[in-house]
């Protein structure tokens, strides 16, 4: 992909995930506290893994990149 075409991409990619942000507490989901990330909170600290979340997310951007490579 020309160097032209790759920033155009890497840029809306940015601006999606700049208003993914922006808008992130008035979606109907919440990344990063979905169902199944484990939160531990204890007396002295917490411990917090978004897993669901990272597997959720890993899943989009392989589907994403499975498309941009059949081009």
């Amino acid at each position: 992909m020309p160097p032209g075409k790759t920033l155009i991409v890497v840029g809306a990619a940015l601006v999606v995930l700049g208003v993914l942000v922006t808008l992130g507490g008035k979606l109907p989901f919440r990344l990063g506290r979905l169902p199944g990330d484990i939160a531990i909170e204890g007396k002295r600290g917490s411990f917090y893994f978004p897993i669901v979340t990272c597997l959720l997310l890993s899943l989009a951007l392989t589907l994403i990149g499975a498309l941009f490579r059949r081009r």
